[in-house]
């Protein structure tokens, strides 16, 4: 399989605005969309132990009950796709054991096999001391599948707004996240830009690359 182009990377990532304003007649195909619902199962996350959940909010209803609790900002209810990420609040010997599961299913092995495995990331996650601080950590392993996200969606030319401008509880409340042991921490509107949205044209701002990445 060939890789792309190092060229196509770098214009790909400089094409990637933070979309403000999505033209609402405009909707991503169901096969670009299941690649990007894909980027999303597969990101990586520490361990492989994917503490999250996306919500892809497609009720019309829904997305307008959303948009006050979204500083009033219109991709909530006019992007093509509008997916909410939430993290896993606590983590649980059981969503432990379900992973195990699935690893010793997808790769053929005896489960017992993987008690070590199990055992370290309930003793560091579950009855360690980052359990104390584990939706931090959650919070953190989503933002990584977010990334992955706005990339892939930069690479097929579909537009995002990466959103954290929200009212997380309102949006758990909205989207009867409460009590399920799943909070929202952020969203990303998704689709392809208005020609009219003013700021696709704005050159991108970044510090140059001697003032972020340091070679010792």
């Amino acid at each position: 399989m060939p890789r792309v182009d190092n060229e196509v990377l770098f214009s790909q990532m400089n094409w990637r605005y933070a979309c403000k304003k999505f033209d609402s007649t405009k909707k991503i195909r169901t096969e670009d969309w299941n690649i990007l619902a894909e980027t999303l199962r597969l990101s990586a996350s520490s361990y492989g132990l994917q503490p999250w959940k996306f919500i892809v909010v497609q009720d019309t209803e829904l997305r307008k009950q959303l948009l006050p609790l979204s500083w009033g900002q219109t991709p909530v209810t006019d992007a093509s796709h509008f997916v909410v990420l939430t993290y896993k609040e606590k983590m649980d010997e059981a969503h432990i054991a379900k992973f195990i599961d699935q690893n010793a299913k997808t790769r053929g092995v005896d489960a017992t096999t993987l008690d070590g495995y199990k055992n370290m990331m309930i003793g560091d996650l579950v009855k360690g001391p980052r359990a104390e601080v584990i939706n931090w950590w959650a919070q953190r392993q989503t933002y990584i599948a977010m990334g992955s996200f706005l990339t892939t969606a930069a690479l097929m030319e579909i537009d995002t707004l990466p959103m954290e401008g929200l009212d997380p509880a309102g949006y758990d409340k909205v989207l009867g996240l409460e009590g399920s042991g799943y909070k929202t921490v952020a969203a990303i509107a998704c689709g392809y830009r208005s020609a009219d949205d003013k700021y696709q044209h704005a050159k991108k701002v970044r510090f140059d690359i001697n003032d972020v990445v340091i070679y010792k």
